[in-house]
């Protein structure tokens, strides 16, 4: 009878326990997920990779209170980059490998690709972009609401102007600012990392507590903006900054302050709602920085070789962190070799999904691998192969092999500026009582200062050589040592053929698994003209 009143005890203690943790905040169960991007972020814009031109105490905090991602890998350039993020998928294999999408262009990216919001909404997340969206506005069903999204407020397109939010492309001028389906004609004005920012922390404010939250904050910063006004900024913050002589960079850096305050209010944000202790935070460029005037923008990738749109370091290797205090190890440095298609099956991983089922994909699980600070699985990574532009790129182990370039060589080279690398320089004070700060000291996860200067150290990548033994990789491969010559000084082609003839057929490997790019000429029906003046899903209307 004992034993029977017991057993009966134990059931009703289980079944309170099941109604309990159905009742509860669904966040406490699952990572909230945080995805910011920021937009053409060179490698030397951050100051936790060295440079103390620009100081980014908000990413900094959260940079050095995480792991820093020192081998990490996007693509060269926009469009491709977002399509390996949502698909796990290299360019190559979903037709967005070649150059950028445009307003008016009749494509985006396919739709029999399933997308990271919506592996994730089948895990019961509620999901949400804010920023640029940049995968396709064709039609309706390209456009975030009908990709796996739950809101969206930010431009369709690639870039805009951050105070009147009209894009110029192509010889077309229309206003791109969306609030889901509608045009968000309210905005006009307001700075657009602003916008941002306060929709970011409007979704944390008032999400549903029933559903873990995946974030994805997409910036518009700090790309360039329209020829008029390359570079916006609010006066008052360009007037702040009184370190930086070149007025351009001084403009830039206003954008990146921008930026870095957004983190800072959304982690301030995200630990008010008492959530930041079960979150992850992920950081990301989509691609290297447009350095010296390219395209029009003065972003620093010193001192790896190139720029956005090439395939040296300079446009692949990117600024990255990850952050969360379900990672087992923290405030480190890792040198895993990791590729931006790798986020869908970690997050899918860490959400709860088992990414053993993922099939079809490029990207590997790195959860673990981060977690424990193990040795990546990952042995090669496939940086793109552009047939229309005749270039392509690949690392394996510790390799590097070149084959073709763009822009005729115009950009193969090295830019600045350097920035103060001085260790004196750094504001250590101000990193350590910014918000992100304030936030992590709550949740005992801010580092000391020694570990932070130390930290900072071991992130930032010097160079002993340059010019040693260059090469021209329009006239024939080349191969660099990429773990011991990160900035591509020395061709090691003629010394290692064997190693040449290895990475090219396995370049060629992928090109034959390849699909042809999806770019289609412009059709003129896209023109804003046709719709008062405003970039849209022209395509529902022919």
């Amino acid at each position: 009878m004992k034993l029977e009143t017991s057993n009966k005890f134990k059931k009703l203690l289980f079944i309170l326990f099941l109604i309990s943790v159905k009742c509860s905040d669904a966040s406490a169960l699952q990572p909230n997920i945080i995805f910011i991007l920021a937009d053409d972020l060179g490698f030397n814009d951050v100051s936790f990779h060295g440079s103390s031109q620009i100081f980014t105490p908000n990413l900094d905090a959260l940079a050095f209170s995480g792991i820093i991602l020192n081998r990490y890998y996007v693509t060269p350039i926009c469009t491709p980059s977002r399509s390996a993020l949502m698909t796990g998928k290299y360019p190559i294999h979903t037709g967005m490998q070649h150059a950028v999408l445009y307003g008016a262009e009749p494509r985006g990216l396919p739709l029999h690709e399933k997308l990271l919001p919506e592996y994730l909404r089948a895990l019961g997340y509620s999901n949400h972009i804010v920023g640029k969206w940049h995968l396709g506005s064709y039609k309706r069903v390209y456009t975030p609401l009908m990709r796996g999204f739950d809101s969206h407020v930010g431009p369709w397109t690639g870039h805009h102007d951050y105070f009147d939010h009209y894009a110029m492309e192509k010889g077309m001028t229309g206003l791109d600012m969306r609030r889901g389906f509608d045009v968000a004609y309210d905005l006009h004005g307001r700075y657009t990392t602003d916008v941002i920012t306060d929709e970011a922390v409007n979704i944390i404010n008032n999400r549903n507590t029933s559903q873990p939250l995946f974030l994805y904050v997409a910036h518009t910063a700090v790309h360039s903006s329209n020829p008029y006004s390359p570079l916006p900024a609010p006066d008052a913050t360009v007037a702040g900054i009184n370190n930086i002589e070149d007025y351009n960079r001084r403009k830039f850096a206003a954008m990146l302050q921008h930026l870095d305050f957004s983190v800072g209010e959304i982690v301030e944000a995200l630990a008010q709602a008492k959530i930041l202790s079960n979150s992850i935070i992920v950081f990301s460029t989509d691609n290297g920085g447009p350095a010296a005037g390219f395209n029009l923008n003065a972003a620093s990738n010193f001192p790896l070789r190139g720029v956005k749109n090439t395939l040296w370091e300079g446009g692949l290797r990117g600024a990255g962190f990850i952050w969360s205090p379900h990672l087992n190890s923290r405030e480190i440095i890792s040198e895993q070799m990791i590729h931006i298609s790798d986020w869908l099956p970690t997050l899918y991983h860490a959400a709860g999904g088992d990414a053993s089922i993922l099939r079809d994909i490029d990207g590997i699980n790195m959860w673990d691998v981060l977690s424990e600070n193990l040795q990546s699985p990952r042995s090669e990574i496939l940086h793109n192969i552009d047939n229309i532009w005749g270039s392509s790129a690949i690392t394996i182990d510790k390799w590097k092999l070149v084959v073709g370039t763009n822009y005729n060589g115009q950009w193969d080279g090295w830019y600045g500026p350097e920035g103060d690398r001085n260790v004196s320089s750094y504001f250590i004070n101000d990193l350590l009582t910014c918000k992100t700060a304030r936030a992590l000291k709550s949740i005992q996860m801010l580092p000391t200062t020694h570990k932070v200067l130390k930290l900072r150290n071991e992130a930032t990548v010097t160079c002993s050589q340059k010019d040693v033994n260059t090469c021209n990789p329009l006239t024939k491969p080349c191969l660099f040592d990429i773990l011991n010559d990160p900035c591509e000084s020395s061709n090691l082609a003629d010394k290692f053929p064997n190693i040449v003839k290895t990475l090219t057929e396995r370049l060629l490997d992928f090109n034959a698994s390849s699909i042809a790019p999806g770019n289609l000429p412009i059709d003129e029906r896209g023109n804003p003209i046709f719709f008062d003046h405003t970039w849209t899903n022209f395509g529902d209307f022919i």
